[in-house]
């Protein structure tokens, strides 16, 4: 598992794909038209809803060697929305908000749509 790694004069930060995944988990679901994140059990195909406190287990995070991001996120959007302008907003706020948390450039945001759900 590679690691971030982050440069600051004094010395180099290691940050674990696992605190970026619980960071970008809680970005994701702050975003209009996201119920949740997903998790896939490959043993059934089905698809489940996760708790506030495992949303990492839906979001995938590669650090690549040239210390850039790589983010999958699998999702339950809101029924009746439109899926894009959900994607789009997800993606902008990732790239703000995850980039300026982590330090690290966004390389690549991928988003799979695992299912639709009426809001609460």
């Amino acid at each position: 598992m590679v690691k971030g790694r982050l440069d600051n004069g004094m010395g180099q930060i290691e940050v674990k794909p696992d605190v970026i995944a619980t960071y970008a988990g809680s970005v994701a679901v702050e975003c209009f038209g996201v119920v949740g994140m997903a998790a896939i059990s490959v043993k059934d195909g089905l698809v489940k809803i996760l708790k506030r406190e495992s949303l990492s287990k839906g979001i995938s995070v590669v650090i690549t060697p040239e210390n850039k991001l790589q983010l999958s996120f699998h999702l339950i959007v809101a029924y009746g929305v439109n899926i894009q302008t959900v994607a789009d907003n997800l993606i902008e706020n990732v790239k703000y908000k995850v980039g300026a948390f982590s330090g690290m450039e966004i390389e690549k945001i991928k988003i799979y749509v695992e299912g639709v759900r009426p809001i609460d």
